[in-house]
C-alpha cells in the first residue's frame, strides 16, 4: 500500500520546494520504506514506499519509460503469471509489478488497463502528448483523488495533502454529507465540490484545463456459466476461492487475517491454511485477531472463532472491544477529535482519520504483520440475504409464469409469507420510484432540514433505482447494484496508518465475482439454504458449527445504552451546531429526539450517532480553515496555513 502524489502546472512553472516538503511529511505515514521524486517541465510526482513483497523491494519510481512516459504504480498485481507469459522477454518471474504493468502499457496501451488483476492505481504522464492518464482496479479498493481547473492538476492516494496545502478554500460538497448520512456518498464524491475521486474501472485522460473520464472494463451481463451438477459449481468455488485467498497472501512477511467466528473471515482463515500447507502462498505465516465481548448478551463471538483456533492448533491475538473494560496503562491516550488526534489534518470521512487502534496496532507491531485480511463482501456477493426476489423478478421478466408459480409456492412456505406479497415485492422492484416509494428505513431522518432533504433526497435515500425490465437479467442489476454498495463503502475508508498496513478482500476478487455473477442465483440461495454454495463447497475445510449457525449475531443493546449514556453530552451540543447553521440539522428536532430517547422510546440510534458525529467533524473542518463557509465567520488561526505551489 504505497501512495503516490503530483503536481503538474500547465504553464511548466516549477513547483515550489516548500510544497513538495510539506505534501512530502504529510505522506511520510503511509510509506515509511522510502521516498523518491521526479520532476521535469513543471511536473512533480512524489512515490512514498510500503513494501509487501519482496518484489517491491526492487521497485523504482516513479518509473521513467524509454518513450519518456513516467509512470507511477500504488497496488499488487494479482495475475503476474499470466501476465509474463503474455509480455514475453520484455519481463521475467523476478519483475517488479511496476515493471510489468509498464511492459503492458507498451503492448497494449489504455487497453492495458482491463487486463490488470488485483487492487492497484497508476498514473501515466507522457510529455510527447502532454497528457496525463490516470486510472484505478474494477472493484475500487484503491484511492486516487484529483483536483483540476485552468492552471494545474493535483492528484493523490491521500486527499489530506491536495486539500491543505492548495493555497485555496474549497466547497464544502454537501451531497457527500447526505451520501454519508445514508451511508452511501457516490464514489466519485469527496468532502470538496472542487475535488473528485477517481470511480473504479475508470480511466481519466487530463490535458491542459480538461479531462475526461471512460470505463475501461465492465461486467458481462450476457456471460452464463451453467453445469449439469451441484458439484461441478462447488468444485469451480472452491478453485476460484482458493486462488483469490491465495492471491491475497502474497506477502514477504506474515500476515494477519480477521477472524470474527462469522463464515466468511472463519472461511478466508480455513482456507489460507490449506493453501499454505500446500506450499501455494508466498506469505510465510498466517496469524488471526478476534474480537470479543463476553457482556454483550446478544453478541457472544468466542465459542466460534475459539472452533477455527482448534482446527488450526493456534491461538490467536484476542482484543476486548467492551467499552467499559478498565483502561490499560498503554491504551494510549483518550479519545480526541480527529483533527486533534490526527495533528491537525484533514479528515476526509467523518468519525474515521485512519489510525490504527492501540490493541491492533500492538498486534501488527508484534507479529511484523503488513497485511490483514478482511472478509468484507462475503455476506453480500455469497447470498447472506435470503431473499427470492432477484430470482423471482428473472422469472416475471421472461415470462416463465409456471416457474415462477412454483418457487412462489416453495419460498412462500419457507418464509412463512403469502405468495402473494412475494409476488408484490419482486414486482415492485419494476415500478417508477414514484409508484413504489421508499422503505421505511431508507428515508432521511426527521430532523434534517426540509430543504436540505429535499435538494439531496436521492444522496440521503441511497440513490435508489428500479430494476430494468428489458436488458441485463435482474439477477445481474442486483449483483451490481450490490457491488456499488460496497464499493461506496470502500471510497470512504480512510487508509490506516501507525503502523500503516494493507487491507486486502478475498471475496472482491474479479474472476471470483465474474463467476458468482454468471451462475444461476439458485446456486447461492435456495428456500432454506442460504449461501447455499458455500456451505456446500466448504464442507469439510470449514468447522460445520460455522458453517451451519443461523445467522451471526446483530448488537442492539449497545448503540441504545450509548445514546442513553451520552445524551447529556449529545443535549449539549445541540446548542449552536455549525451543521444546523449550514442548513443540514434541524437542531430542535433533533433536540426533540434525544429527549425521547432518555425517556427510553425507539429511536433511529444508528443516524443520531452519525449525525453527531458529522457535527464534530465539520467543526474541525472550520477550525482547519481550508472551507469556505459562507457568511459564518472564518477561525482567527486557521491551522492549515496555505503555500505558494
Amino acid at each position: 500500500m504505497s501512495v503516490q502524489f503530483g503536481r503538474w502546472n500547465f504553464e511548466g512553472e516549477p513547483v515550489a520546494p516548500e510544497y513538495i516538503e510539506r505534501v512530502n511529511a504529510a505522506l511520510a505515514p503511509y510509506g515509511p520504506d522510502g521516498k523518491q521524486r521526479h520532476s521535469k517541465d513543471g511536473l512533480t510526482i512524489l512515490f512514498h514506499a510500503f513494501h509487501t513483497t519482496k518484489e517491491s523491494r526492487r521497485e523504482v519510481q516513479p518509473r521513467i519509460l524509454p518513450s519518456g512516459a513516467v509512470i507511477t504504480w500504488d497496488g499488487r498485481l494479482d495475475n503476474r503469471t499470466d501476465l509474463v507469459s503474455q509480455l514475453g522477454d520484455f519481463v521475467s518471474a523476478d519483475s517488479a509489478d511496476v515493471a510489468i504493468v509498464a511492459a503492458a502499457y507498451n503492448r497494449w496501451g489504455q487497453d492495458c488497463f482491463g487486463k490488470l488483476m488485483g487492487d492497484w492505481a497508476v498514473s501515466i504522464w507522457t510529455p510527447g502528448s502532454r497528457t496525463l492518464l490516470l486510472a484505478k482496479d474494477p472493484i475500487g479498493t484503491k484511492h486516487l483523488y484529483y483536483w483540476l481547473d485552468d492552471r494545474q492538476i493535483t492528484w493523490s492516494t491521500v486527499l489530506d495533502p491536495i486539500v491543505r496545502f492548495a493555497g485555496k478554500n474549497f466547497s464544502l460538497n454537501k451531497e457527500y454529507i447526505a451520501g454519508w448520512l445514508s451511508n452511501s456518498p457516490a464514489v466519485h464524491l469527496t468532502p470538496c465540490e472542487e475535488i473528485h475521486s477517481l470511480p473504479p474501472a475508470t480511466c481519466a485522460l487530463v490535458r491542459p484545463g480538461k479531462c475526461t473520464l471512460a470505463k475501461y472494463w465492465d461486467f458481462d451481463p450476457a456471460k452464463r456459466i451453467r453445469y449439469r451438477t451441484d458439484a461441478e459449481y462447488e468444485a469451480h468455488f472452491r478453485s476460484l476461492f482458493t486462488q483469490a485467498v491465495e492471491r491475497k497472501l502474497r506477502s514477504d512477511a506474515p500476515v494477519l487475517s480477521e477472524l470474527s467466528g462469522g463464515r466468511d473471515s472463519s472461511s478466508i482463515v480455513c482456507m489460507a491454511d490449506i493453501v499454505i500447507a500446500r506450499g501455494q502462498a508466498e506469505c510465510p505465516r498466517l496469524d488471526t485477531i478476534s474480537y470479543y465481548d463476553d457482556s454483550e448478551p446478544s453478541w457472544n463471538e468466542r465459542p466460534y472463532f475459539t472452533k477455527v483456533e482448534e482446527k488450526r492448533g493456534r491461538t490467536g491475538w484476542h482484543i476486548n472491544v467492551n467499552p467499559t473494560k478498565p483502561r490499560e496503562p498503554n491504551d494510549g491516550p483518550a479519545m480526541q477529535s480527529p483533527a486533534q488526534a490526527f495533528g491537525n489534518r484533514f479528515v476526509p470521512t467523518p468519525g474515521y482519520d485512519g489510525r490504527t487502534s492501540p490493541e491492533v496496532a500492538k498486534c501488527l507491531s508484534a507479529q511484523g504483520n503488513h497485511v490483514l485480511l478482511c472478509g468484507i463482501g462475503g455476506d453480500e456477493v455469497m447470498g447472506g440475504v435470503p431473499t427470492p426476489a432477484p430470482e423471482l423478478e428473472d422469472l416475471i421478466a421472461r415470462a416463465k409464469l409456471r416457474e415462477l408459480a412454483h418457487k412462489l409456492k416453495l419460498w412462500a412456505l419457507e418464509l412463512r409469507k403469502p405468495w402473494i406479497h412475494l409476488f408484490w415485492e419482486a414486482f415492485r422492484e419494476f415500478l417508477p420510484l414514484s409508484l413504489a416509494g421508499i422503505p421505511e428505513h431508507s428515508r432521511p431522518a426527521r430532523w434534517l432540514q426540509s430543504s436540505f432533504v429535499k435538494r439531496y433526497r436521492a444522496a440521503l435515500t441511497g440513490y435508489p433505482s428500479r430494476t430494468k425490465l428489458f436488458g441485463a437479467l435482474p439477477t445481474f442489476q442486483a449483483y451490481l447494484a450490490t457491488l456499488n454498495v460496497l464499493q461506496k463503502q470502500l471510497a470512504r475508508t480512510a487508509l490506516p496508518f501507525q503502523p500503516t498496513y494493507d487491507k486486502r478482500y478475498p471475496f472482491l476478487d474479479r474472476d471470483l465475482l465474474e463467476f458468482l455473477f454468471a451462475i444461476p442465483r439458485e446456486q447461492l440461495v435456495r428456500p432454506g439454504q442460504r449461501r447455499s454454495l458455500m456451505r456446500r463447497a466448504l464442507a469439510g475445510i470449514v468447522p460445520d458449527e460455522i458453517l451451519n449457525r443461523k445467522t451471526k449475531a446483530f448488537v442492539a443493546r449497545r448503540p441504545l445504552a450509548a445514546i442513553a449514556e451520552d445524551s447529556t453530552d449529545f443535549t449539549a451540543s445541540t446548542q449552536n451546531m455549525l451543521s444546523a447553521s449550514l442548513g443540514i440539522v434541524d437542531s430542535q428536532r433533533l433536540l426533540d429526539t434525544l429527549q425521547r430517547a432518555r425517556r427510553g422510546e425507539e429511536i433511529q440510534t444508528v443516524t443520531v450517532r452519525s449525525t453527531m458525529c458529522l457535527e464534530g467533524w465539520l467543526k474541525d473542518l472550520f477550525t482547519l480553515g481550508c472551507f469556505d463557509f459562507g457568511a459564518i465567520p472564518k477561525p482567527l488561526m486557521p491551522l492549515g496555513e496555505p503555500v505558494r505551489s
